[in-house]
């Protein structure tokens, strides 16, 4: 009997620091059929007058196209949405008038991924650090507009070094 009871104690303690966990917690939202998981940022450099939003997934549930149109937000002067592609051996970064989210689609603005979106924070008013949140407002050409909260936070694999492929 004894040994149910610390096994049922163990795992209402490892569910509970799972679930409490910021590193592994996600947040979301929606607007229209559009669902928004997880926007986070990461750290600004000491000194650094930019910084960037990434978005682990936005879904569109509808039946008609939409389109990631702008961003805005108090930390930052302008938001622009970016686009790196790799230019032969170069990586080049342009900005973008938005984002296409397929019917039934995902697409993800996350760090690391191969289509290289993220949002852009131009001219920071003070660095982001680590366990900061700030709103962020997303402007979809059919959903419309929707407030996020962002959550800065060190990425888990930060510390691995990058794979380069050329």
């Amino acid at each position: 009997m004894k040994h149910w009871i610390q096994r049922i104690f163990y795992a209402t303690i490892s569910m509970t620091m799972i679930f409490m966990s910021p590193g592994l917690s996600a947040h979301g939202f929606e607007v229209g059929d559009i669902s928004i998981k997880h926007p986070y940022s990461t750290p600004s450099m000491a000194g650094g007058k930019n910084g960037v939003v990434y978005i682990k997934s936005i879904k569109n549930a509808g039946n008609v196209l939409d389109q990631l149109l702008s961003a805005t937000t108090q930390v930052a002067d302008r938001v622009e949405i970016h686009e790196m592609k790799m230019d032969g051996d170069v990586m080049k970064m342009r900005s973008l008038t938005g984002i296409d989210i397929p019917v039934g689609g995902e697409v993800s603005i996350a760090k690391g991924n191969p289509n290289g979106y993220h949002l852009m924070l131009m001219g920071l008013k003070k660095p982001l650090k680590e366990g900061d949140k700030f709103p962020v407002g997303l402007t979809f050409k059919k959903a419309g507009q929707v407030e996020v909260e962002v959550w800065v936070q060190t990425p888990a694999d930060a510390n691995k070094p990058e794979e380069h492929k050329h």
